[in-house]
């Protein structure tokens, strides 16, 4: 039996599957906000809730914010900012008595998707979350690939092509960074976007709704925008990596426009007279990383 665990900003969820892949139960609990050592007690304790459920001892693989810095073995780059400089892994295995398998977020959600989900088909796997940040992976014959710094997949700390340096400094980013792609393509970024436009707060919901048949002309511009700049991003993935599927997860995968509008956009963008690549919803929705995560037992190494 495995245990995936999806370490988010307000929440964490937790899975148990099978060792064919079969869900057998999914529970959430809050994240504590800004505390560490509740975080990993939090974890600890969800881990063991579910084994007791399952009546069973089982694997955990765990799904995180940010990174793990190959000088050190400490946590960096995580918006969830209590973990950053801290051994989130080491000190779960510790409070646990075994080991654990942790992998940044935006890799679970490829390596998902890469077993049974959206790239089921696929060698090569470009997995984006587009939530209220941006995570991305890449996952090749069902290994994720992590990188000589371990940062690959971390499309959403590019630069924003197509913006100038005046565009990409008002747009400062939480990693230190000017003008990231996750300052762009975000849900708070979208929603500010409006709010430019109209001088009205709403929700990304709310926006999407009413671009449909253009009852809102802003909706539809930011909703416009939103698939532009996509393409924009995506053409320097498909033009470093060709990927065999492109699969989006996140609040942001709801916006079933970028599906319709955005490979058209793409194709015009990429050093290529075709563009053949899907460009696919997560299968698993929001379940799709904390699946992963318990499948970090079961990639090739």
């Amino acid at each position: 039996m495995r245990i995936g665990i999806d370490l988010g900003g307000t929440k964490i969820a937790g899975c148990a599957l099978s060792e064919d892949g079969k869900e057998i139960l999914r529970r959430r609990v809050p994240t504590p906000k800004g505390d560490y050592a509740g975080t990993v007690a939090a974890i600890a304790s969800l881990v063991l809730s579910i084994e007791k459920d399952v009546a069973s001892s089982c694997t955990v693989g765990i799904g995180y914010p940010g990174s793990v810095s190959p000088k050190n073995s400490t946590h960096r780059n995580a918006n969830s900012t209590c973990l950053n400089g801290q051994d989130l892994v080491g000190d779960l295995s510790l409070q646990l008595g075994r080991e654990i398998r942790g992998a940044n977020d935006g890799n679970c959600l490829a390596l998902s998707e890469a077993f049974d989900g959206a790239g089921r088909d696929a060698r090569v796997v470009f997995a984006v979350i587009i939530g209220t940040g941006i995570g991305g992976g890449v996952v090749v014959d069902k290994r994720i690939l992590v990188g000589r710094n371990a940062i690959a997949g971390e499309w959403g700390h590019c630069p924003m092509p197509g913006t100038d340096r005046a565009e990409r400094r008002a747009r400062r980013c939480y990693c230190g960074k000017d003008g990231c792609i996750e300052q762009f393509l975000a849900g708070p970024s979208l929603e500010a976007e409006y709010f430019r436009h109209t001088n009205e707060h709403r929700s990304l919901d709310e926006i999407v709704a009413r671009s449909v048949g253009q009852i809102d002309l802003s909706a539809t511009a930011v909703i416009d925008l939103l698939c532009q700049r996509f393409a924009d991003a995506l053409a320097v993935v498909v033009n470093t990596i060709d990927p065999d599927v492109i699969v989006v997860g996140g609040g942001v995968s709801n916006v079933k426009t970028i599906f319709e509008r955005t490979p058209s956009l793409v194709a015009e963008r990429i050093f290529s007279d075709q563009f053949e690549t899907p460009i696919l919803q997560a299968q698993f929705g929001d379940a799709s990383g904390v699946r992963g995560a318990a499948r970090l037992w079961d990639a090739r190494s």
